[in-house]
């Protein structure tokens, strides 16, 4: 995927987060990553873990609280 796909699941994920955000803060990161699992295309959520793992710029803390709980796309 291009560069300009990351940025539209980086908008998107943080749109999420500021949903889940306002729930209470022990759920809040679980229940996003549960959201992403259910939801998103294994190969958006593949594309958002691989985003993470390279420091995952432009996340709010706690989109990337819930992709790391997020297990590996096979």
């Amino acid at each position: 995927m291009s560069h300009n796909s990351v940025e539209k699941l980086v908008k998107m994920a943080n749109q999420i987060g500021a949903f889940f955000g306002a729930q209470k803060a022990s759920q809040s990161a679980a229940g996003m990553a549960e959201h992403l699992m259910k939801f998103w295309d294994p190969r958006m959520r593949a594309l958002i873990i691989e985003h993470v793992a390279h420091g995952g710029a432009g996340l709010d803390p706690i989109v990337l609280e819930a992709v790391k709980k997020m297990p590996p796309v096979i």
